[in-house]
This record gives C-alpha cells, sequence and structure tokens, in this order.
C-alpha cells in the first residue's frame, strides 16, 4: 500500500560540520589554482577523491563527510539565499 503523505528526510548529521568541511575544501582548491565548483561537482558526482586537492588536508577531511550530507548543505544554503532574495 502506497501513502498519500508526503515522507520526512533527515540525516541527522550536524549541518556545521559539512560546511566548514565545503568552505576549507573551497579555499584549499582556490588556493591551488583549481576551479573549486567544477571540483566539487565532480566528486559529488563520481565519489573521487582525487578531485580535491590535498592542500591544506582538504581530501581528507572532505572524506570524513558522506556526499549525501554534502549535497544537503550546499542544498540548504542555495535555498536559503533564494529566500531572502525574494
Amino acid at each position: 500500500m502506497v501513502s498519500e503523505e508526503t515522507m520526512m528526510f533527515s540525516f541527522g548529521v550536524e549541518e556545521n560540520r559539512a560546511e566548514k568541511v565545503i568552505r576549507a575544501a573551497y579555499q584549499a582548491m582556490n588556493e591551488k589554482g583549481y576551479n573549486p565548483v567544477h571540483q566539487l561537482v565532480g566528486y559529488l558526482l563520481s565519489g573521487d577523491p582525487a578531485y580535491i586537492t590535498s592542500h591544506r588536508d582538504a581530501r581528507s577531511q572532505i572524506r570524513k563527510v558522506e556526499r549525501d550530507e554534502l549535497l544537503e548543505e550546499l542544498v540548504r544554503t542555495y535555498l536559503e539565499r533564494m529566500e531572502k532574495k525574494s
């Protein structure tokens, strides 16, 4: 039997952890001359940590956070920015 009610989806993770890791990875990739957006997208789509620089231990740190947690943080932040603009 299929329910007609909307299901709630929650990771139950510390929100700031993903944000801190994304910020640190962004800064490290930027310092090394990489396009952080392209590199993060490559990592999130493929799961291959080679997309993330090892500079400033960014690769090791980003691997400690599940990719779905990183995506959740990115989407949440994007939607909050959209809401502020409207």
